[in-house]
């Protein structure tokens, strides 16, 4: 299949209890999307076209309403072909200086001539990833403080990438990128080229769950921007795999969520060291105790 034959489905689901938001997304995840957006009350994600749009949107419905205990969730889909996706990208996306020695910038804006130190080149793709994210940018804040030469790092839903490149050019001497959906995998592999950086980089097109994580330890740091439920199921992995004082990223937390996830995050081994506030998106730097203070 050519990229012009490529096509992508936009879904969209909404009721009208907005307690019941974070249910929403979670079913958007389910069915494979890589991240959602709120939209004027609607919920959005994007999936690879399946081969009969109509009868997926009846899927979707089933499984929404199975998720929420709601009848007459409204769902609403619409397909794009892929180029249109890569256009839709690069509306609005510029140069965007996080830090005084990081920076990121799509590939078709130039290098200003005083650009920092760290410049990280992202075309996103159908993949959840850029500075335009409070997530990312939270993240990317983060790693520009912790990151040391020579430390092996994991960067856990690695999306577009962004995140992995970032820590090999702060100066990590290993990075492990994995990620477990396949056109975000296109869009890592194509960044981590990008950047010069995809012989210093593992990518690993795996969906990984707690104990499959512990695995790919020990990791003196390990980065994960991922939807909190995921965050929350995969902590006792993360104590797993980051050594003794070593230090743990988590993103992707709501401000309301933030205080429960901090708190079982400390629960499994680590200790808070800082937070980074974007918005309503809360981004959490720990530091993994010694295993006898583990409680």
């Amino acid at each position: 299949m050519t990229e012009s034959d490529r096509r992508w489905l936009e879904v969209g689901v909404r009721c009208l209890d907005e307690d019941l938001a974070p249910l929403l997304i979670d079913a958007l995840l389910a069915l494979g999307g890589r991240a959602a957006e709120e939209r004027d009350g609607w919920y959005v994600t994007h999936v690879e076209s399946p081969r009969l749009p109509d009868a997926f949107a009846d899927e979707v419905r089933a499984l929404v309403e199975s998720m929420t205990g709601l009848e007459g969730v409204e769902v609403r889909t619409s397909s794009h072909a892929h180029e249109d996706w890569a256009d839709t990208w690069k509306r609005g996306l510029g140069f965007r200086r996080l830090t005084p020695r990081v920076a990121v910038r799509p590939s078709w804006v130039p290098e200003p001539p005083d650009a920092p130190e760290v410049v990280v080149v992202v075309d996103p793709g159908m993949a959840f990833g850029t500075a335009e994210h409070g997530t990312t940018r939270g993240c990317l804040r983060l790693l520009d403080r912790v990151v040391r030469p020579g430390e092996r790092v994991l960067d856990v839903g690695a999306g577009s990438g962004v995140l992995a490149v970032a820590a090999t050019l702060l100066g990590a001497a290993e990075v492990v990128a994995l990620e477990g959906d396949a056109l975000a995998c296109e869009a890592l592999t194509e960044n981590l080229e990008l950047n010069g950086v995809d012989d210093r980089v593992q990518w690993i097109e795996r969906l990984v769950d707690a104990e499959s994580l512990a695995t790919y330890g020990p990791a003196d740091g390990l980065v994960a921007n991922i939807e909190s439920g995921v965050l929350r199921s995969l902590l006792p992995g993360f104590a797993a795999t980051v050594r003794a004082g070593g230090w743990l990223i988590l993103s992707g937390i709501l401000d309301e969520e933030w205080p429960a996830l901090k708190r079982e995050t400390e629960t499994v081994g680590f200790a808070l060291a800082d937070v980074d506030a974007d918005g309503e998106w809360r981004s959490g730097l720990f530091r993994r105790l010694a295993s006898e203070a583990t409680p």
